[in-house]
């Protein structure tokens, strides 16, 4: 029996292991949203699939995303991974998961759950889109523009409402799966249970 992907899913067993185990499911570890967040912000002008490649690369990088670690990082260290090609080179994303870091130590001082708080962008239970086909879902929508504006006001870069939408797709924040993905009907299932 063949199984249905969303449209978007290509063959690449990367692609397909992701779409299955990962993209559109509920997750609530902190250290996982934050890799998630700077992840879609390095994604920026790309193919996700460019991301995915580089994902593990990242992690050694940074410290498994260890976000004290991250935040302590030098200009000096982040100069010798812009020069690494195992990442993507650009300046300003490199140094936004450093700056993303910081901001999110200053909003765990200030008492804030930053898991309970990303999420309390979005509607609850999680929304259930009627996605005939992929292109047709969203860019962004309020509540990624709402997310898109808490998050710059905190410090946190690469976060615009389009980038904030893939976030919240990919961590389950909404199930943006094609109606005839054999994985909307599990997503579904497991929101009613």
């Amino acid at each position: 029996m063949t199984v249905q992907r969303c449209g978007w899913c290509s063959d690449d067993p990367l692609y397909i292991t992701y779409h299955d185990q990962e993209w559109g499911q509920a997750l609530l570890d902190e250290n996982r949203l934050f890799e998630m967040l700077c992840l879609e912000g390095q994604q920026a002008g790309l193919a996700w699939i460019t991301v995915l490649r580089k994902r593990e690369a990242y992690r050694k990088h940074f410290f498994q995303y260890s976000i004290e670690s991250i935040a302590s990082l030098t200009d000096q260290q982040l100069q010798i991974k812009l020069e690494d090609a195992s990442l993507i080179r650009h300046r300003g994303k490199l140094n936004a998961i450093r700056e993303n870091a910081q901001a999110w130590l200053k909003l765990q001082q200030q008492g804030i759950n930053l898991v309970e708080w990303l999420w309390s962008f979005t509607q609850q239970p999680r929304l259930n889109n009627d996605v005939v086909d992929y292109r047709q879902a969203p860019a962004q929508t309020i509540e990624s523009q709402k997310m898109s504006k808490a998050l710059k006001q905190a410090g946190f870069k690469f976060v615009g409402p389009t980038i904030c939408y893939a976030f919240m797709q990919a961590v389950g924040m909404v199930d943006d799966h094609e109606n005839h993905c054999d994985f909307k009907t599990i997503s579904s299932h497991l929101n009613k249970s």
